[in-house]
């Protein structure tokens, strides 16, 4: 694939997308963007928008209160007369819906770039249409909308807050950290048997390991001794920091499976 480059000094929205695991995957375009002199703004929906802020080279976020799986078309709006006084040059528009591209058209962003799909016509002005052989991946597909390589995707851990999180919650850290997240969207066909969870738990905590469940719902492993549940008393942030701290993380294919990788903990 070959990527175009773009004259610098150039205010790029990147309108992200609303799940844990693409908004990672989508700090791979930052890095090549940056390098060549854009001045990069993510357009994040309030849930994900911490997220964002830990991603290195984004230079601010905008968070949009839109209700998810709603169009929320007042809230776009009234963000893209928002964003208007900031001076953007170009949006890049990484989901594929209707509803993300209409807050850089009401910005009034001259050129708008985005993939093909769900009647978007007129609202955006550069469309793209990409073959699947030419882009596998997803951050593939997202890097040839920003015209650059892949990068691989980072996330910034809080040192500062991961030792009062600990101190918050009295974990011990003295020993290899294991991370268990049992979380996924759509149900038992992405999620490992909670049993065997429970199972690898008792096992690493046999072999002196500390072992926490990390995710949104508590109990999602069975209780057990040795094992620290911190199910649903975390925010998002919070999550990446304690990853942060892991050995290793053990997870089905969820947003903290991306977002462990981005932190290099195996």
């Amino acid at each position: 694939m070959a990527y175009a480059g773009c004259a610098g000094g150039v205010k790029t929205l990147v309108v992200a997308p609303a799940w844990v695991g693409d908004m990672v995957l989508a700090h791979a375009i930052v890095p090549g963007l940056t390098e060549r002199g854009h001045e990069v703004h993510f357009l994040a929906p309030a849930a994900t928008a911490p997220l964002a802020r830990r991603l290195p080279g984004v230079a601010a976020v905008h968070a949009i209160d839109a209700v998810h799986g709603r169009l929320g078309l007042g809230e776009r709006r009234a963000a893209g007369r928002r964003l208007r006084r900031l001076g953007f040059s170009h949006a890049i528009v990484l989901p594929g819906s209707f509803k993300s591209a209409l807050t850089p058209y009401f910005a009034g962003i001259p050129r708008r770039t985005g993939l093909r799909g769900e009647w978007r016509y007129g609202l955006l002005n550069d469309m793209r249409r990409l073959a699947p052989r030419e882009a596998p991946r997803l951050v593939d597909r997202f890097a040839a909308l920003a015209d650059v390589a892949p990068a691989r995707p980072r996330l910034r851990a809080d040192a500062k807050a991961r030792r009062a999180l600990i101190a918050k919650h009295g974990l011990a850290t003295d020993a290899p950290i294991v991370a268990l997240c049992p979380g996924a969207e759509y149900g038992p066909a992405k999620r490992w048997p909670a049993n065997y969870f429970a199972a690898l738990a008792d096992r690493c905590a046999g072999a002196g390991a500390t072992v926490w469940a990390l995710g949104a719902r508590p109990r999602a492993v069975p209780a057990r001794p040795g094992l620290v549940d911190l199910g649903g008393r975390t925010s998002l942030p919070d999550a990446i920091d304690l990853l942060s701290a892991a050995s290793v993380v053990v997870a089905n294919d969820s947003g903290l499976m991306h977002v462990a990788a981005a932190l290099d903990v195996p």
